[in-house]
């Protein structure tokens, strides 16, 4: 599992792919770093591809320190004010999940679960 940079700042956004057409269940295949750019806004965009009777749930995890992980909140692209840290749910395509603000998250990883037969790539975009 390879830690790669997105710290904000340069050219924005600086972006990190945590998973490249991964399958099954487990954590993504990288994390990203963001350094000290904890009040940078920050974009999760994940793109599926299903086989039959999809599913999978995902959890977005945020480290201070690479070891002990927590929940990140996030909101929707619909309603970016409505911040949640449960876990959830996508369908075929691409879904996006805005990463609130100002969280004490250095690091950031994916952890799939349930997955049947759904293929993610992940990116985060840091601003």
């Amino acid at each position: 599992m390879a830690t790669l940079q997105a710290a904000a700042g340069g050219r924005l956004p600086n972006s990190v792919q945590l998973s490249d057409a991964q399958t099954g269940d487990g954590v993504s295949t990288n994390i990203a770093d963001r350094g000290a750019a904890v009040d940078r806004p920050a974009l999760l965009t994940i793109t599926t591809t299903v086989g039959a009777s999809p599913a999978c749930t995902y959890a977005i995890e945020g480290s201070a320190d690479g070891t002990n992980w927590f929940a990140v909140p996030y909101a929707e692209t619909a309603t970016p004010d409505t911040w949640t840290v449960a876990t959830f749910f996508a369908t075929e395509g691409t879904t996006q999940r805005v990463l609130q603000p100002g969280q004490p998250w250095r690091y950031l990883r994916l952890t799939y679960s349930s997955n049947n037969n759904v293929t993610n790539t992940a990116d985060l975009h840091v601003f």
